[in-house]
């Protein structure tokens, strides 16, 4: 049977997050349902939440970045029991038989995958998802990611959070343009998404420079591993640069200028850009960097559930969780204020608010 759990959603593209009674769906016999402890605040939240794609449906409970523990499970569920510690991403299903969901690429899926919030359920006409700003959430068993044994601290599991999206989304380039060590990346803007980029790209072996648009964040830079920060603002330090990185990953999430990054690149190697979605509408691309200099450009989504497990692994193998600040449910709205700007990363403590709405 369907059952109510407390949750905070926003109901229109102007609300703010307000305590909302939401339905999760009965389990069927691949799910799992898990009791949520902590869910990330993503700057992806705000953008659907404000509808700035244009396909929001509300009333929306955001949160694609859950970390909890399993409460109970369907009877066909063989990987994960009552007790584990679990995560889930931005994905919770898919077809499961197109060509890119063999090829463990879920988010290519032919028939659309699945989102953790505000995405239609095709098993389930009608129903749309809900996401980690709630007590609890029903998942298929195949989108339930396993927790690393190092990481199930106290101190370490909230930070699990952002590396369901943050650190697949930055791990993907990553892997795929072969960072190695003595390799110099660069990672364009320390939010929400830089932060993370830092770290694993530390742990690869790589010298990281964080190139941001003033040196406000130099102590958080070189704090996760960072040799330091280069002023986009300034020519001067650029150029400085040029033709000495092996991989660029742009993370800014609005309009700006990318032509200027272009030169720091040397022959052969890529701008990879995560961070944003949508019409570059304030500058053309000027090609002469590019044709000049044999560069590239590409673009990088976040990753299936096999690279998601990973680098969750890889995480474990290095203790590496985002920076982060844990709030309580009723705080959500003020972090949302400022996340944009912060170098580290807000996690909600859904436990807390859980155990408040029982009591109440």
């Amino acid at each position: 049977m369907p059952f109510t759990v407390d949750s905070y959603a926003v109901n229109s593209a102007t609300s703010d997050l307000e305590p909302y009674k939401l339905e999760r769906r009965d389990l069927c016999d691949d799910d799992i349902l898990i009791d949520i402890m902590y869910s990330g605040i993503c700057h992806t939240d705000q953008h659907f939440a404000r509808d700035k794609w244009g396909n929001a449906v509300y009333p929306m409970v955001p949160g694609h970045e859950i970390v909890g523990l399993v409460s109970a499970v369907g009877k066909n569920v063989k990987q994960h029991s009552v007790g584990d510690f679990v995560a889930v991403g931005c994905i919770v299903d898919s077809c499961r038989k197109c060509t890119h969901c063999l090829n463990n690429e879920e988010m290519f899926c032919t028939e659309g995958n699945t989102q953790a919030y505000n995405s239609p359920e095709p098993r389930f006409p009608g129903h749309s998802t809900a996401g980690g700003y709630s007590e609890a959430i029903v998942v298929p068993e195949h989108f339930v990611l396993k927790v690393p044994k190092s990481l199930q601290t106290p101190t370490l599991l909230p930070g699990v959070a952002p590396i369901l999206c943050a650190g697949v989304t930055m791990y993907c380039p990553l892997k795929e343009f072969e960072v190695s060590k003595g390799q110099k990346i660069g990672i364009i803007g320390l939010g929400g998404l830089g932060l993370m980029g830092v770290r694993l790209a530390v742990a690869m072996g790589a010298e990281v420079m964080v190139i941001s648009r003033n040196h406000n964040k130099d102590s958080d830079a070189k704090a996760m591993g960072a040799k330091g920060v280069i002023s986009s603002s300034s020519k001067e330090e650029l150029a400085l640069h040029d033709s000495t990185f092996d991989l660029l990953i742009d993370t800014i999430p609005t309009d700006h200028d990318i032509n200027i990054y272009f030169p720091l690149l040397k022959p052969h190697k890529t701008l990879a850009i995560v961070g944003h979605v949508g019409r570059f509408e304030k500058n053309i691309i000027d090609l002469s960097a590019l044709i000049l200099g044999n560069r590239h450009i590409a673009g990088s989504f976040i990753g299936g559930i096999e690279i998601s497990q990973e680098v969750l692994n890889f995480c474990g193998e290095h203790e590496i969780v985002a920076d982060h600040t844990i709030i309580p449910m009723e705080q959500a709205n003020e972090a949302w204020k400022v996340i944009s700007d912060s170098a580290k990363r807000y996690i909600i403590d859904i436990s807390a608010f859980s155990n408040r709405s029982k009591s109440n």
